[in-house]
């Protein structure tokens, strides 16, 4: 076999082999928790009672799940929390659906008073999933809601 054929038979099976690689290290490292159906909800209170904002996901990793972090902000504040900033915030409490998925639920109860210092408008839902083996998935806006008067 000439050498003209052979090195460019070789370059190719060494490109090649190093896609496949590639591909298949990409395909297999860890990917973080996944967040999923994430919803808010924001409720006034009343005279009569108290009201609450609430967010609710279904959190999975092939580990298990081990927190959600959860952190409201008014839009307009432009605050954008890092993720670093979220590890020290309030967390969900999660349940177990199944050995790798938990449902969380994030619930914050809201007085008249602290509605009244509320900004008005939309706000956004910062959320940070980690899980038992200690992957993290950073979602800077999982969820937005309203809070009206």
């Amino acid at each position: 076999m000439s050498k003209r054929v052979l090195v460019p038979s070789v370059i190719g099976v060494v490109a090649l082999g190093a896609v496949a690689a590639g591909g298949y290290a990409i395909a297999s490292a860890a990917s973080g928790p996944d967040v999923e159906n994430g919803s808010a909800r924001y409720v006034a209170p009343t005279p009569r009672g108290a009201g609450a904002l609430t967010y609710t996901a279904d959190v999975s990793d092939d580990s298990g799940v081990r927190s959600l972090k959860v952190l409201a902000w008014p839009t307009s504040s432009k605050l954008d929390p890092t993720e670093a900033e979220m590890r020290s915030v309030d967390a969900a409490t999660c349940h177990s659906t199944s050995d790798t998925t938990s449902r969380c639920t994030y619930t914050l109860k809201v007085t008249q008073r602290d509605a009244a210092d509320l900004a008005e408008g939309a706000w956004d839902v910062s959320v940070l999933a980690t899980a038992k083996d200690g992957d993290t998935k950073f979602l800077p806006r999982a969820a937005t809601f309203t809070v009206t008067r």
